[in-house]
C-alpha cells in the first residue's frame, strides 16, 4: 500500500469513528407500560414499590436505562380502556398489569407483549392458549385455582362451628368477577356450603352490601381478589367485625386490617417476579414462549385477637400449621 493511501485510509476510519461511538450511545432506552387498578401510587402500595424493586434487582433505574410508564384508572372501566389505548400509542417495549387491567390490555393489542399478575384464570380468561405455552402476545403469574378456593372456605368451615352461609363480596363491573363467582361457588357446593354473592362496585357500595349479608345472615365471607376489594383493604375487615361476620383475606395485605384469617400466596412477592418476565422480552423472549407461573407456596395467617372479638376458638392444630399468628 502506497503511504498516501495508507494516510487517506487512517484520516477515513478517524473521522467514522465518533460517529460510530455515536451510534453504540444513542441506543433506544426501552419503555415499560403498566396499567394499575387504583387512583394512584399510594393506593397500590405496596405492590407499586415491590414492582419498582423487581426492576432494581435487575439492574434496572428509572430514567436511566428504562422508562417505566404508570397509569392509574381508578377502577373506572372507561378509564381502563382509555389508559390501555394511551400506553400502546407510546409504542412501548412491553405493556404489564394485574389482574384487572391484563383483559383491558389484551384488547387494545395484539402485538406489543403483555405481562400479567393476579389472574385467576389465564386460560378461561382467553389471555392464553394454555399454562404450559401461552401461544400469543401475553404470558404472566396466575394466582388463584380451585384448591385455593376450597382451602378459604374449609378454613371458615373449621373455625365457624356449624357454618352454613358464606358471602362473596363481589364487583360486576370486573371482568374477572365471573370466574371468582363460579370456583367459589363450585368449592362451596363440594363443602356443603351455600354461597351467595354480594355486590359492591366501588368502596362506598360496601357498607350496604355488609348490611344485606347481616340481614341473610352470613356467617362467613370472603372478598374476590383485586380491584375494588384492595381498594377496600382496610374498610371491609372492620365491617366484617362489626357485624360479627368472620372473614378469610386472600394476602397477607387484606389481611392486616382485621381479618381472622388469610390463605394465598405472597402478591408482594409475585409483583416484583413479574418484572423477570419483562426483563426476559427485553431481551429477546417471546411471551407465547414463557410458560405462565403458578404459585407454589402459600402464606397461611391467623388473626386470635379477631376470634376472640367473634367468640371463636382456633385450634392449636390450626395454629402450628400457621406462617403467623397475630396475638
Amino acid at each position: 500500500m502506497r503511504r498516501r493511501d495508507f494516510i487517506s485510509l487512517v484520516g477515513a476510519a478517524t473521522a467514522a469513528a465518533p460517529a460510530i461511538v455515536r451510534a453504540q450511545v444513542v441506543r433506544k432506552m426501552p419503555t415499560v407500560g403498566y396499567l394499575w387498578h387504583a387512583g394512584s401510587p399510594k393506593e397500590e402500595s405496596p405492590y407499586y414499590e415491590a414492582l419498582i424493586e423487581g426492576f432494581s434487582r435487575l439492574g434496572y433505574v428509572d430514567g436511566k436505562n428504562i422508562n417505566l410508564v404508570h397509569r392509574f384508572p381508578n377502577e373506572i372501566p372507561d378509564r381502563f380502556r382509555s389508559m390501555a389505548a394511551e400506553l400502546v400509542a407510546l409504542n412501548a417495549d412491553v405493556l404489564m398489569g394485574g389482574s384487572v387491567g391484563a383483559s383491558y390490555l389484551r384488547d387494545a393489542t395484539t402485538t406489543i407483549p403483555i405481562v400479567f399478575m393476579f389472574v385467576p384464570d389465564p386460560v378461561g380468561m382467553k389471555l392464553a392458549k394454555s399454562f404450559a405455552n401461552p401461544g400469543g402476545n401475553i404470558t404472566g403469574l396466575s394466582n388463584f385455582g380451585r384448591e385455593i378456593a376450597g382451602k378459604r372456605l374449609q378454613l371458615l368451615k373449621e373455625l365457624v362451628p356449624g357454618l352454613k352461609r358464606v358471602g362473596l363480596l363481589t364487583n360486576p363491573d370486573l371482568q374477572t368477577n365471573r370466574v371468582y363467582v363460579e370456583v367459589m361457588g363450585e368449592a362451596a357446593r363440594q363443602l356443603e356450603l351455600s354461597l351467595q354473592t354480594f355486590d359492591a362496585r366501588s368502596v362506598a357500595e360496601m357498607e350496604p352490601a355488609f348490611d344485606a349479608m347481616a340481614k341473610a345472615g352470613i356467617q362467613a365471607m370472603t372478598p374476590i381478589q383485586g380491584g375494588t376489594s384492595f381498594q377496600g383493604r382496610a374498610v371491609i375487615p372492620k365491617l366484617a367485625l362489626a357485624r360479627h361476620i368472620a372473614m378469610c383475606a386472600y394476602s397477607r395485605e387484606t389481611f392486616e386490617y382485621g381479618a381472622l384469617v388469610s390463605y394465598g400466596p405472597d402478591q408482594v412477592e409475585m409483583c416484583r417476579r413479574s418484572a423477570v418476565f419483562a426483563d426476559k422480552i427485553l431481551k429477546g423472549a417471546k411471551p407465547a414462549d414463557i410458560p405462565i407461573e403458578q404459585p407454589s407456596s402459600f402464606e397461611f395467617l391467623i388473626n386470635l385477637k379477631t376470634a376472640k372479638a367473634l367468640g371463636l376458638e382456633v385450634p392449636l392444630n390450626q395454629q402450628q400449621l400457621a406462617n403467623e399468628v397475630v396475638e
